[in-house]
């Protein structure tokens, strides 16, 4: 009943402030991305795509929302935000003559309305894997509200190689297919032509190369384009390069952590040395997904360190418990230091020449929730500090 009446809170808002700006989206093509892990560096990459082909265009993301010169900041922990921001920053790209719009869509913001009144003229989904289950319950419903974009768009692009995507999509006509395993629209394996390309991220440059083609975009002006996308703060992000490395990565459900860990192994680590893995799992979110997260860290991880990330009003050492049932299943060992500042620093000290430090969970977030408070966190900086000591 609470949820519901927050949907009709949200629809009630989305109106009103699609009233206020004048429903902008029908005056601009807005290009929607969802999906469980790759919406932020889809979102990144189509972007980067459209501003070297000349195009005029503005995006709201995960990390932050750009119209025009001015970057924004988007609110603590979320991906989509509130529909007077959306809608006055799509007025906002209209008014400076842009052509295009990209908006990193949750099902959060779908399901609650947040979204209501944009007019979607590409809908793009990269994939559908566990996480948010404490919401959709099920991923039956989980799904059908992440196909709610796909369905609603002028033109819907889909990842064919994901299986539950595949299941639920319900649409025959005006849809573009990408995959690299199953027969699709589009099956460019960009991992030939761009070094050290991950695997999960070759599908995020196959999605950007077709939403661009599709908008009309040459094959020729999208490839030049790729030498110089850097991907987005905290996506794979290198911040030491000496010794050993340290990565850090915006990684929190299963599945984006075995795509990182095994990412990492397999071109940092292909002939030898450690891989230490720091991460928790947020607090009053999805518990289910913590023992699979174990699991995923006891796959390729050697040393296991788990700590707290946004707990909130949740016991740390009881989420770290639950991750680490995943991890002793899979008859691995793992060690609990709650305070992230010490499970980094530990994290650190333990890793010796051609070792790989990983730190997953917060990405690029600039805050951390204990109890009911916000605190000023970045792990970056925290990784800096920790060196500068030694």
């Amino acid at each position: 009943m609470f949820q519901t009446l927050k949907n009709y809170y949200h629809l009630v808002q989305a109106l009103l402030a699609n009233l206020l700006y004048g429903f902008p989206s029908r005056e601009i093509k807005v290009i929607g991305v969802t999906g469980t892990d790759g919406k932020t560096t889809t979102t990144h990459l189509i972007y980067h795509i459209l501003l070297s082909a000349g195009k005029k265009v503005s995006m709201i993301s995960t990390v932050y929302g750009k119209v025009g010169e001015t970057v924004y900041d988007t609110g603590l922990h979320v991906t989509t935000p509130d529909p007077f921001m959306i809608q006055k920053m799509i007025r906002k790209a209209v008014t400076e003559g842009d052509e295009y719009f990209i908006l990193e869509t949750t099902s959060h913001a779908i399901d609650q309305n947040r979204v209501w009144g944009v007019r979607y003229e590409v809908g793009v989904l990269t994939n559908i894997t566990h996480e948010h289950l404490d919401y959709h319950k099920t991923i039956d419903a989980y799904a059908h509200v992440k196909m709610r974009l796909v369905d609603e768009a002028e033109l819907g692009v889909i990842n064919w190689d994901d299986v539950v995507s595949r299941k639920y999509t319900h649409r025959k006509d005006s849809i573009k297919t990408y995959a690299l395993k199953e027969k699709a629209d589009y099956s460019i394996d960009f991992r030939k032509e761009i070094k050290d390309l991950a695997d999960f991220n070759a599908y995020n440059y196959l999605a950007a190369y077709t939403v661009a083609h599709e908008l009309g975009i040459s094959d020729g002006v999208i490839r030049k384009s790729f030498p110089t996308f850097r991907l987005p703060s905290g996506r794979i992000d290198i911040v030491y390069d000496k010794e050993f490395k340290i990565i850090i990565d915006f990684a929190h459900t299963p599945n984006a952590i075995d795509r990182i860990l095994q990412t990492v192994r397999k071109i940092y680590l292909p002939s030898g040395g450690k891989l230490i893995h720091i991460f928790g799992s947020a607090g009053l979110r999805d518990t289910t997904k913590r023992f699979g997260m174990g699991e995923a860290s006891a796959r390729y991880a050697d040393k296991i360190i788990l700590t707290e990330e946004d707990y909130r009003t949740e016991d740390p050492r009881e989420i770290c418990r639950q991750i680490g049932a995943g991890i002793t299943a899979s008859k691995k060992q793992f060690e609990v230091i709650t305070d992230r500042a010490q499970a980094i620093e530990k994290g650190i000290g333990l890793a010796k020449k051609g070792d790989v430090v990983i730190i997953t969970g917060k990405g690029h977030e600039k805050s951390l929730c204990r109890g009911k408070t916000e605190y000023p966190w970045s792990d970056k900086d925290c990784v800096l500090k920790v060196l500068a000591k030694t």
